[in-house]
């Protein structure tokens, strides 16, 4: 049968009780979220924010950096709703800039990146985690160490905004809490949520990673975690009021996300329970400079730590070691148009902006050129989005020719999360550190590939590069990565792949698009990770593009819509129709999009696209248009940081819609 596609339409963004989320129509309630609401609460405050004190000129030289501590001091006496200016010209900074509660609602501001530079020789403590410039709570909150923690005795469906807590100490209203509960014991086919290797003493035949213990900044072995915002306790509901009594029932935004809280409290285990800073940071922003960070080794660029609503924007991050943006134990924050260039270290745990746990998160139109692994979800990203980026050379040189995934559900917990409008070589859900679920893969260019890896040489400026030989798959989803969401990506590249899919118990020929379930040995702890069938049986893959079968593939076979048994409950209908939204997340064209730039870009519902060897699905993003037209990129990625201003390259504007589409067949089964 052929199905012609008309023009897509706009798909209204309502909330949950009226005509429901963008994804309506395709993808089933019980497999997504409402995405809208990922990122700083409001968007990023702007021009109603006024100067605190006056400009701070550059200080410091190359010979003798300075402190920052004019820095630091004129920002902590920052009143709310205002910046701290920094001038033109290079800072000389010999240990790190902090930012920490209770100074909320101020943003470090420079006067682009291309003017404002800041040099460190030092680093500084956060809370522990070594960075540049920190933005953390007034006291400890950590995995190793909650600064306050209640048993969570009520309220668990998912969606719930209410439940109730046995104690409230040091609670205010308007501050986030982190839920969490006991890792699942048990493997019964459907959703599970877990991260042990077999040791002695743990549930016995349950492997759920090859390295436990080892990922975010969850509690050992409560990797399912959502942080939410408190916005009631019992009657009180005034933002800052303290929250007081036993037995409290407390109002949360968003509602919980997952389906399965309180599992282990039924069966006998221990109830969920909460934690959460005293004093955690608020509304604090980082803007528009130039961040150098080569000289210091083993830093992190910009720590977020314990903090609701804070952000980067328009920052150019220069060859950081472990990530130049790391989030632990934060919600809602944004980093978005910004450039990040190479990571110092350039192995496996190189990272671009890190999700260390965090939720509600938004990763959007940022350039990545010579990261190792440009968005790392390492820990449980409950409501994140990582939308319209563009990496290129991911710098890794433990393997040669090897091409490393820019984005991974890298950690137990690594759930309920979305990525959107991308350009990126690979998705890769693995199970080093535990299991994920309900992930969903939307409009994305995924080709498998890079233009160059790194061959040989000792550093970045002697290195060779050549063509891409391993990891060549556009999605990589290990044993149990399950319930995910495939839909109106545009995957592959012409001559690389040869195999639509190898899987689990299936046969194993080829290079393929899809690689799913298949299980190894780690040669580091020496587990052996089984095979999973149900990464397969319970994937959901409608509308894709693919250079294998040189067609769009609406099969309602790739729709998991009569799972049984423990999986009926996430079963997805297969869609009316052939129509998809232009985003899962925004309701129209950001302001931010290209004027003339179409919108969608990517899709099966996109004629006439810019990226070569797409079938014409796919067109290039701002990010990408960012780096090659303004930047002047090379085209391989290898090559020296470059110039980087945000205004130069986004604005506002009008997106034109695609065209109506020709020739795309439908396939039913």
């Amino acid at each position: 049968m052929t199905v012609k596609l008309p023009l897509i339409l706009l798909f209204l963004l309502s909330s949950a009780c009226g005509f429901g989320q963008l994804w309506t129509g395709v993808l089933s309630p019980s497999r997504a979220i409402n995405w809208s609401s990922a990122g700083v609460s409001g968007g990023i405050p702007s021009g109603s924010w006024t100067q605190c004190g006056s400009t701070i000129a550059a200080y410091g030289s190359s010979g003798a950096p300075a402190s920052p501590a004019k820095i630091n001091s004129a920002i902590a006496a920052c009143s709310p709703n205002t910046y701290l200016q920094l001038g033109a010209g290079t800072f000389y900074l010999n240990a790190g800039i902090a930012i920490q509660a209770p100074t909320r609602n101020v943003a470090l501001r420079g006067m682009g990146a291309n003017q404002t530079f800041l040099v460190f020789s030092g680093n500084s403590s956060c809370m522990g985690f070594y960075s540049d410039i920190c933005v953390e709570s007034a006291d400890l909150n950590w995995k190793g160490g909650p600064a306050n923690l209640a048993n969570w005795t009520a309220g668990y469906s998912k969606g719930t905004t209410t439940i109730t807590l046995a104690s409230v100490p040091n609670l205010v209203v308007g501050n986030p809490i982190i839920l969490d509960q006991e890792d699942d014991t048990a493997d019964n086919g459907s959703l599970i949520v877990c991260d042990y290797s077999g040791l002695a003493g743990e549930p016995p035949g349950l492997i759920c990673s090859s390295q436990e213990n080892m990922g975010g900044a969850q509690r050992t072995h409560r990797n399912q975690a959502q942080i939410v915002t408190v916005t009631g306790c019992g009657t009180i509901t005034t933002p800052g009021s303290a929250c007081a009594g036993t037995n409290v029932s407390v109002t949360i935004s968003p509602g919980l996300y997952m389906p399965n809280w309180n599992n282990n409290s039924v069966s006998g285990g221990p109830v969920p329970q909460a934690w959460w800073a005293s004093g955690p940071a608020q509304n604090i922003g980082i803007e528009n400079l130039s961040q150098d960070d080569s000289a210091v080794a083993g830093t992190i660029g910009i720590e977020i730590f314990n903090c609701l609503n804070c952000w980067v924007k328009g920052v150019r991050g220069v060859e950081s070691s472990r990530a130049h943006v790391e989030i632990q134990m934060s919600q809602h924050v944004t980093v978005r148009d910004s450039y990040f260039f190479l990571t110092a270290d350039s192995t496996s745990t190189s990272y671009g902006v890190e999700c260390y746990t965090g939720s509600d998160l938004l990763i959007e139109n940022n350039i990545f050129q010579a990261v190792a692994s440009p968005e790392m979800m390492n820990g449980a990203c409950e409501g994140s989005v990582v939308g319209y980026n563009f990496n290129i050379l991911n710098y890794y040189t433990s393997s040669s020719g090897y091409a490393l995934a820019p984005t991974n559900a890298h950690t137990a917990g690594a759930d309920m999360m979305l990525w959107e409008g991308n350009v990126l070589n690979q998705v890769y859900a693995d199970i080093f550190h535990g299991t994920h679920n309900f992930d969903t893969l939307f409009r994305n260019y995924i080709p498998g590939y890079l233009p160059s890896c790194w061959l040989s040489g000792s550093s970045y400026a002697t290195s060779v590069y050549g063509p891409c030989t391993g990891n060549l798959s556009s999605a990589v989803f290990q044993p149990k990565s399950r319930f995910f969401n495939v839909i109106g990506n545009v995957m592959g590249t012409s001559g690389v792949q040869n195999t639509y899919e190898q899987y689990a118990s299936g046969p194993a020929s080829g290079t393929p698009i899809y690689t799913l379930g298949i299980g190894a040995t780690d040669p580091m702890t020496n587990v052996t990770v089984p095979n999973d069938t149900n990464v397969r049986l319970t994937l959901m893959r409608w509308g894709n593009y693919d250079t294998v079968n040189a067609t769009t593939r609406f099969v309602s076979a790739e729709v998991p819509s009569s799972l049984a048994n423990a999986q009926a409950p996430y079963s997805n209908p297969v869609p009316s129709s052939n129509n998809l939204p232009p985003s899962f997340y925004y309701a129209a064209a950001p302001s931010w999009w290209t004027n003339g730039k179409p919108w969608p870009p990517i899709g099966p519902d996109v004629t006439g696209g810019t990226i070569s060897g797409a079938g014409g699905h796919a067109n290039t993003i701002p990010a990408e248009d960012c780096y090659s037209k303004v930047m002047g990129g090379p085209s391989n990625g290898a090559g020296p940081v470059l110039t980087f201003n945000a205004s130069a390259c986004y604005g506002t504007g009008t997106a034109s819609a695609p065209a109506p589409p020709t020739g795309l067949t439908a396939v039913a089964q």
